[in-house]
């Protein structure tokens, strides 16, 4: 299991960033939609919690097969998607990422918005966050992947034409005004043997790349939204959500009747068999016996 808190600044408040974040999320999700790929809502709808409130919660399917390394898609089903579930009791959120196709393999993120420049040392309570495991990502400097990038999305050339914010200069967390920090505690675990520390890291990288693209998109499409009643962003959301679940159903339903683009795979890859594991490129150690094992682990590669 690997936890890090990540924190990341933004030139809002609290309470823009409500509209701004929901707003930021559906008009991404439609963005990654396409080509059989990206994101389905199963259900979207207010819920309650003992100790929060009044909240919502919401439940994806995000289909992200070519999204994954060689080394993971060769044992994994052609149509391939993690269930996200999310409870929103905003300023403070909780999401999980499951897959019934991979058992131990488990993502949560909790996170608390708060009014401040990233500074307090222990927002979610208990024991705080040990500092080698604290990471600041910066939404001006921080490098995203070239397939990101958007010239209307750079930070340093941004100014927003309602609120007359930006552009975003170095040292721009200690001398800007509004400043918000979006605190997430991220735990993920993939307990397979052979796989974790390689897929663990693998989740965190694209958490952290997810995180900076996501924040700098809801800062730079500020105009987009600012002065959205919440009202207003639910509808918005809501016709978001028919048109990128009705576009992804559509283009699964033309890959499933498409001839096959490479032989279907029928057996499984026992994580226990050190042959498999070579192959997949994954360095090796000397192994118990299956049969000594207490909880043998075999990943099908066929879909569900």
């Amino acid at each position: 299991m690997l936890m890090k808190e990540y924190r990341i600044c933004m030139p809002l408040t609290v309470d823009e960033y409500k509209i701004g974040q929901l707003y930021m999320i559906s008009k991404h999700s439609s963005e990654q939609s396409g080509g059989g790929e990206g994101v389905e809502v199963v259900r979207n709808e207010p819920c309650t919690d003992p100790k929060h409130g009044a909240g919502q919660i919401t439940e994806k399917r995000i289909y992200l097969n070519s999204k994954l390394p060689t080394w993971i898609r060769k044992f994994v089903p052609m149509l391939f998607y993690i269930t996200e579930t999310a409870w929103n009791f905003y300023p403070y959120t909780v999401t999980e990422y499951t897959c019934s196709f991979l058992p131990r393999f488990h993502v949560k993120i909790e996170t608390h918005f708060e009014n401040d420049n990233g500074c307090d040392e222990n927002v979610f309570g208990g024991d705080p966050t040990p500092k080698d495991s604290v990471c600041f990502l910066d939404i001006l400097s921080d490098p995203i992947p070239d397939k990101h990038y958007k010239k209307s999305e750079d930070l340093s050339n941004w100014v927003s034409q309602k609120t007359g914010r930006g552009p975003l200069v170095d040292g721009w967390r200690n001398a800007t005004k509004p400043i918000m920090c979006s605190y997430k505690r991220v735990t993920c675990s993939f307990e397979v043997y052979g796989f974790q520390g390689r897929t663990e890291d693998f989740i965190h990288r694209n958490i952290r790349d997810i995180l900076l693209v996501g924040h700098r998109q809801a800062v730079a499409w500020i105009d987009e939204w600012h002065g959205m009643t919440l009202e207003q962003v639910r509808e918005y959301e809501r016709k978001q959500q028919e048109e990128t679940n009705s576009k992804l159903k559509s283009d699964i339903t033309c890959t499933d009747s498409a001839p096959p683009v490479r032989p279907g795979l029928t057996r499984s890859i026992s994580v226990t068999d050190e042959s498999s594991l070579k192959k997949m490129g994954v360095e090796t150690v000397d192994m118990p016996s299956p049969s000594s094992l207490k909880y043998p682990m075999r990943l099908n590669s066929t879909p569900e």
